[in-house]
């Protein structure tokens, strides 16, 4: 337990020490053996480097640029290096394209969702038309914004929509058509070139979510990579998103959200006067922000260089190839998908080599995977985000990977108790209590902390729940065992349990 506000100050040492002794519990973010959440290049001294340039722009608020025009030049300095590489600037397919710079992809595909909701302002029931493999940010700004969301089924052969099925999702009501450039879940392009005719021809915007792998896709093509067209060189992109703090390398939270021209921009902005104070104009979500992360993405780019990227791609299609060898030689494992961009995928036809059992094994030998679940007709898999840093680990993960998949069939699939389905089998999203839901992590083995789960201890504070435990195989197959509206809810409950502060 930390204090944050103790009676009296701490020494600036001892306040660092306690941050590093809390950052012992994390994933490690450098290394290699982290398929999830964070992009590590591997490059010495980039660290150092961008936290020296956010540190000179940390205090910088982005909400007026008159008053900081230097953030304003590093903006207009990253929308100008994504437009180019992506398809935009002079002499391009969209020599007029603009953009801004947002915290992060979620946020950039919120706004890309609502301009094309305020440039419709007479349709009165928008509808977002997306494949079910479009990441779920899509479904936040749906739910934020009011905007009816229709998901076709992809192929579960090619992991794909099908351009025909997009076509006919389409309606007088769609304000937006998206696309993935690549899918998050399993690293495949979807076909943009005809997703993005057909929306052009129902006079409609076509948004490119390319903020998984944008930023990479181009130097993989580059070095050989076949891969089919997604950017504002196909007719009728009007909107990509690409996140710097992905496959640029930057800092968290940086993103940039293109338009194909300033007039599809300008329903992104909210401006207001009416109020006795100083007139707001945004271009993103958020008003105030920090230009610390503005600054170090910059730098990182600088650093980098176009030669730099081409490199760290190269390194990172190198790594690719050796995990996805690693995958087909173990017999059982299969690859879910061709791996063309940066995601190995993986899945089991083997009854008996249960995938969830499988990632606590490998979470065991020291590499952190990210299970997927079952969806529809796709099956569970294995999720691995492969940046330049796994390059060196690879030959360490094909023995470590056999030797988990031998401990997982030793161990045999997770059985749920019949007591914990018959509970499951019973229960609706309405009928969530955090009783129910404190009790349910009890028997996972996600024990509360400081009292019973969902109780208030002595002072008053409501205990939350205890540590992770080691291995999650058993909740991952309760979370894939029920409908998805259900799983949704489950998880909520039990980030609740874990967002308690504690009142001693």
């Amino acid at each position: 337990m930390i204090d944050a506000l103790p009676p009296e100050g701490v020494p600036a040492e001892q306040v660092l020490g306690e941050l590093r002794a809390l950052r012992g519990a994390d994933r490690p973010t450098h290394g290699g053996r982290l398929f999830a959440y964070v992009y590590d290049p591997a490059v010495p001294g980039l660290d150092e480097l961008a936290g020296s340039a956010y540190a000179i722009s940390a205090a910088v608020n982005g909400l007026d640029p008159t008053a900081f025009p230097s953030l304003l030049a590093m903006e207009n300095a990253l929308v100008a290096a994504a437009a180019r590489l992506l398809g935009g600037g002079p002499g391009s397919a969209a020599p007029a394209a603009v953009g801004s710079v947002t915290g992060g992809g979620t946020e950039s595909l919120i706004l890309a969702v609502q301009a094309a909701r305020n440039a419709r302002p007479e349709v009165t029931a928008p509808r977002l038309v997306a494949p079910v493999t479009a990441h779920a940010a899509f479904a936040k700004a749906a739910h934020l914004l009011g905007v009816g969301l229709d998901l076709v089924p992809v192929s579960p052969k090619t992991l794909r929509p099908a351009a025909a099925d997009i076509g006919a999702a389409i309606g007088p009501d769609t304000v937006l058509v998206a696309c993935s450039a690549p899918s998050y879940a399993h690293g495949v392009v979807d076909p943009v070139t005809e997703i993005a005719a057909l929306a052009a021809a129902a006079g409609t915007r076509c948004h490119v979510d390319a903020c998984f792998g944008g930023w990479t896709l181009p130097y993989l093509r580059r070095l050989g990579a076949d891969l089919p067209p997604f950017d504002f060189a196909v007719p009728g992109v009007t909107s990509i998103s690409v996140d710097l703090h992905k496959y640029a390398y930057a800092p968290k939270g940086v993103s940039v959200l293109l338009h194909r021209d300033p007039a599809l921009r300008r329903p992104q902005y909210f401006a207001y006067a009416d109020w006795p104070g100083y007139p707001l104009v945004n271009p993103v979500l958020s008003s105030t922000r920090s230009g610390g992360p503005i600054a170090a993405a910059v730098a990182t780019l600088r650093h980098l260089g176009d030669a730099g990227y081409l490199a760290l791609a190269a390194r990172t299609r190198e790594a690719v190839a050796g995990l996805a060898a690693a995958v087909t030689a173990v017999d059982g494992l299969r690859l879910l998908a061709e791996p063309e961009t940066t995601v190995v995928c993986l899945a089991s036809d083997d009854p008996d080599l249960d995938l969830f059992v499988l990632a606590d094994e490998l979470t065991a030998r020291g590499w952190h995977t990210q299970p997927q679940m079952a969806y529809a007709e796709l099956p569970a898999s294995i999720h691995l985000t492969v940046t330049a840093a796994v390059a060196p680990r690879v030959a360490e993960f094909g023995p470590d990977l056999a030797a988990a998949a031998r401990a997982a069939r030793a161990l045999g699939p997770v059985r749920l108790p019949a007591e914990l389905l018959a509970v499951a089998a019973g229960l609706t999203p309405a009928a969530l209590t955090p009783e129910l839901v404190a009790g349910l992590a009890a028997g996972l083995g996600l024990a509360a902390s400081d009292g019973p789960a969902g109780g208030s201890d002595s002072a008053g504070g409501s205990a939350g729940a205890g540590p992770l435990p080691d291995r999650l195989a058993t909740v991952n197959t309760l979370l894939n065992a029920v409908p998805p509206e259900l799983r949704a809810a489950l998880l909520t409950e039990f980030l609740s349990l874990l967002q308690r502060p504690s009142y001693h």
